[in-house]
């Protein structure tokens, strides 16, 4: 594809001086150079060829040919010759290393071969991808890649974008069609009688960027391409599963139970590199105190934009990856900012990129990336993923990513040509970044993590069998497709009536779509509508999951570089959730917090620590967003609370919990009134370790510390996952708890502040204020608590195995 190019291929960019000089520029000055913990430098790679699979078309090697890829690499020839063989695939290598040709050309190869059946329609394929942006890209590479191919391939890309007018001629007469997990959910699958014709020729079935597809949604996506596999067998086709990933542990056992049936791993890239500049940047502090007096770091979005404008000024084309939407939409505007006190010619060449953007906003700003004409670019994980950015000098991670999977997906945006590159990560005020830029050799000498599903989740499964009853009746035949918890879960859909039986079979016998009982991205509902009040212009979405800590009354709001104050949220309006908004300047952002109590529903697993208890098993948890904060921009200070009426929310989920006896807090030297200062603050410092040793981000995980439980009747910590009916995140910490909690007790008993501050026990998130902690209690508390650990039961696999490389 054109993304996969060869360093020399045909219009590949120089740049504009190597990433290193600049990078010693950038650090050059004594402010900066303290900032500086660590500089990784990863060699470059020699890349090996190998001859074409004999089964592919002439005319497609020449078209590949033409592209400029003379030969193959060896990895994607021995992909190429799983996929020509029927045999699924996983390649699971690094960013730039050619995947999209693993799967391209045999889609290409049987489309051809298809287009000379008698029907004319002949063979067809399918093309998932996690994200709209995802898939507009594939198709711009595809048609660039299959012109010298004629009418053979007909690809079109079928999501909530595309006109109405247009979708009837996708169904008609597009072979090739590229779409998301959501489109397939609500759109293809629930109409499939329409998409007959496509469905009885389904030879491949193409899931890029398969690494993404974790904890909840992609157990959500486990079960839809069952029900894809259910459908294509009904028209008598049994489709070859093409993947893509990061570089990831054990991809094939991950694949395999993402898609249900057997698939062979490609795992050894043998793609040549450029040489990688990696530094760990830590911001400095800001001789401002937080919450309790605690010492404050400059934030890690102030620092990116200001190196962005610095990297954009230089001629250095950079994306910064940003945690969160309004993070992205700061970064950009500070960087223009910093570039307009120089030369406002330049400020229109920075911008920002986000989910909730409308579709023209979105496809505006990838011509522009593409073209050269933005210098940099703010994005959040939106663009992380394998949209081809040809031509990145520098890549700037605000914050990591969650996991290291994700951190070298994002480096290795940049050098896609083969040209030297440089990444940053920049720590935020975290536990995790602060432990990570102070630790290297946990990022750059451990293996990268394995994907966590769970397709048996009930909350997951309950729904897809609503779904696929609607699509074809169900019977006991279809319990083994979809998983062996089936069995277990349609008689209780029966007793709900959901399903309704007949003879053997289970019908879907309401007048609503059963496709609508659930959201397979866990956001909860429908996204809340961001409208302008004085215009009724509607500037975007947000998630309904986030809409209460994101959109309340009072909160600051950013679109497009603009700032807005949402003035009323209506989760009420028959029409749909709205936040309506009126454009303003304050100068602050808004944080919201929450309160939260938790319930033992279930204890799967108790494992004595001394006299204390590891568990692990089903809670529920309780909780409500009852104020928010104003933070001064920049500094970060805390300008005032102010609270809020919103109605609680109830999570059924999974948590890993431990305990600890009354003489062990005397052991331990912690007293009834530092007890509970002690447990928050160990609670808040492994929530922030977690995403070390479980694919997941401080985000998607939530915790209680309760110095007397009532289900326990014992001083309790909770880390639980925030997904109905669970993600993995807690059963791994479970797994991993002693590595866990030991990690978390050396954050803490390195951190140089005196009482506790967002480097080691603070929270961003908490609902108390960050009240009470005590920093000493928890470093005594967690000490006592691995002394009594048994030894680590952890299988070595997730310990030993290496990392194959960026």
């Amino acid at each position: 594809m054109a993304s996969k190019r060869r360093p020399h291929a045909k219009g590949a960019r120089p740049a504009p001086s190597p990433p290193g000089s600049v990078f010693e520029q950038l650090a050059g000055t004594a402010d900066r150079d303290s900032r500086i913990t660590h500089t990784e430098h990863v060699p470059p790679r020699v890349g090996r060829h190998a001859d074409w699979p004999a089964p592919i078309r002439p005319e497609v090697i020449e078209a590949v040919r033409a592209a400029g890829i003379e030969r193959p690499w060896e990895h994607q020839a021995a992909a190429l010759r799983h996929a020509l063989a029927d045999e699924s695939v996983v390649v699971a290598t690094g960013t730039a290393s050619g995947k999209s040709l693993t799967y391209t050309l045999p889609v290409l190869n049987t489309l051809l071969e298809g287009a000379q059946a008698p029907d004319g329609r002949g063979t067809t394929a399918l093309y998932l991808a996690p994200t709209k942006a995802l898939a507009a890209d594939q198709l711009r590479a595809l048609k660039e890649l299959a012109r010298p191919l004629g009418t053979g391939a007909r690809p079109a890309v079928y999501d909530g974008d595309t006109p109405y007018e247009e979708r009837e001629w996708v169904r008609l007469h597009a072979n090739y069609v590229l779409t998301n997990p959501d489109m397939l959910h609500r759109g293809m699958l629930p109409s499939h009688p329409r998409w007959s014709s496509f469905l009885r020729g389904l030879r491949y079935v193409v899931v890029d960027e398969c690494h993404t597809y974790r904890g909840v949604f992609g157990s959500h996506v486990a079960q839809v391409l069952r029900r894809l596999r259910r459908v294509a067998a009904k028209y008598g086709a049994d489709p070859v599963f093409l993947l893509a990933s990061a570089t990831s542990a054990d991809p094939a056992v991950a694949a395999t139970r993402l898609t249900g049936v057997p698939v062979r791993e490609v795992t050894e890239d043998t793609s040549p590199k450029g040489r990688l500049t990696f530094a760990l940047w830590e911001p400095p502090l800001t001789g401002t105190q937080g919450e309790r007096g605690a010492p404050v770091r400059r934030t890690a979005t102030s620092e990116a934009a200001e190196l962005l404008a610095d990297l954009a000024g230089r001629d250095v084309r950079t994306l910064a990856f940003v945690r969160s939407r309004r993070g992205a939409e700061l970064t950009a505007v500070i960087a223009q900012e910093r570039l307009a006190e120089n030369d406002r010619s330049q400020v229109a060449r920075i911008a920002a990129y986000r989910g909730g953007y409308l579709p023209e906003e979105r496809r505006a700003l990838e011509r522009a990336l593409h073209s050269g004409e933005l210098l940099g670019l703010a994005a959040t994980t939106a663009l992380e993923l394998g949209v081809d950015i040809s031509g990145l000098d520098a890549v700037l991670i605000a914050g990591y990513p969650g996991t290291r999977a994700s951190l070298w997906q994002q480096a290795g945006r940049a050098g896609r040509q083969g040209q030297d590159a440089l990444a940053v990560l920049i720590a935020r005020d975290d536990p995790l970044d602060t432990y990570l830029v102070h630790h290297p050799e946990a990022l750059f000498s451990q293996p990268v993590e394995s994907t966590v599903l769970d397709p048996d989740n009930p909350y997951v499964l309950a729904p897809h069998l609503c779904a696929a009853a609607a699509e074809i009746p169900l019977s006991e035949a279809d319990f083994g497709l979809f998983g062996p918890a089936a069995a277990e879960v349609v008689p209780s859909l029966e007793r709900r009536r959901l399903l309704r039986r007949r003879g053997s079979t289970w019908y879907w016998t309401r007048r609503e779509r059963a496709v609508d009982l659930t959201d397979i991205r866990g956001q909860g509902g429908s996204p809340v509508q961001v409208v302008e009040e004085a215009t009724g212009r509607l500037l975007g979405t947000v998630d309904a999951a986030a809409a209460h800590s994101t959109v309340h009354e009072g909160a600051v709001h950013l679109h497009q570089g603009r700032s807005y104050v949402v003035r009323q949220l209506d989760l009420e309006d028959p029409d749909g959730s709205v936040a309506l908004v009126e454009e303003s300047t304050p100068p602050w952002s808004t944080m919201a917090r929450d309160t939260t109590a938790i319930t033992i529903l279930e204890t799967t697993s108790r494992v004595p620590w001394g006299e204390g208890e590891l568990c692990f098993g089903s809670v529920e948890v309780t909780h409500q967003v009852v104020s928010y904060l104003r933070r001064k921009l920049v500094t970060n200070e805390v300008l005032g609370e102010t609270k809020l009426d919103l109605p609680p929310r109830t999570l059924r989920t999974r948590a890993v919990w431990w305990t600890v006896s009354e003489d062990q807090l005397d052991s331990a030297g912690i007293a009834p009134e530092v007890l509970p200062g002690a447990l928050h603050a160990a609670e808040h410092a492994s929530i922030g370790m977690l995403p070390l040793f479980a694919t997941c981000d401080r985000w998607d995980i939530g915790g209680v510390s309760v110095p007397l439980h009532p289900d326990t009747l014992l001083p309790t910590v909770f880390v639980y996952d925030g997904q109905p009916g669970g993600a993995g995140f807690a059963e791994r910490a479970h797994a991993t708890a002693q590595r866990w909690l030991g990690a978390t007790r050396e954050a803490i008993a390195a951190c140089e502040c005196e009482r506790g501050c967002p480097s080691c026990v603070q929270s961003p998130k908490c609902g108390n204020g960050n009240e009470p902690l005590h920093k000493r209690g928890a470093l005594r508390l967690l000490t006592e608590l691995l002394r009594a650990a048994p030894p680590s039961t952890e299988s070595p696999a997730h310990k030993d195995r290496e990392i194959s490389g960026p």
